[in-house]
């Protein structure tokens, strides 16, 4: 792991309690969900970043349980100092969840997590 993400990583460990980092390497969000993503992939803050939306936004509007969605919805509000609903997590989702489109993420992310990025762009939710 690089140093440049241990400033990432130390903070999702706080906004996720149940987290930890396995011998793997995988950031392992939450066990009984087991909802993780790797971090041999992530060289910088940003890196991380993209992953949490990316691969745990799902997991905020459709977890399982109420408390395991509002363990990854709180976290994810956390790590970003935000406070998206679940209407808005869900847009996200949609939007950037599973990879579906890491440019617009990264665009996202830049532009300070702005929901209004999503009008101006071509991709739908159906």
């Amino acid at each position: 792991m690089e140093v440049s993400i241990k400033n990432a990583t130390d903070k999702i460990r706080s906004c996720f309690p149940k987290s930890f980092i396995n011998l793997r390497w995988e950031l392992i969000i939450h066990p009984a969900r087991n909802s993780y993503f790797s971090l041999l992939d992530c060289d910088t803050d940003l890196d991380v970043q993209c992953k949490v939306l990316e691969w745990l936004s799902r997991e905020a509007i459709n977890g399982g349980t109420k408390q395991s969605m509002c363990y990854h919805l709180n976290g994810i509000n956390a790590f970003f100092e935000t406070s998206f609903n679940n209407k808005q997590m869900e847009l996200i989702y949609c939007k950037l969840g599973n990879r579906v489109n890491h440019n617009l993420t990264i665009k996202f992310i830049e532009s300070g997590l702005d929901l209004k990025i999503f009008e101006s762009e071509d991709t739908s939710c159906n």
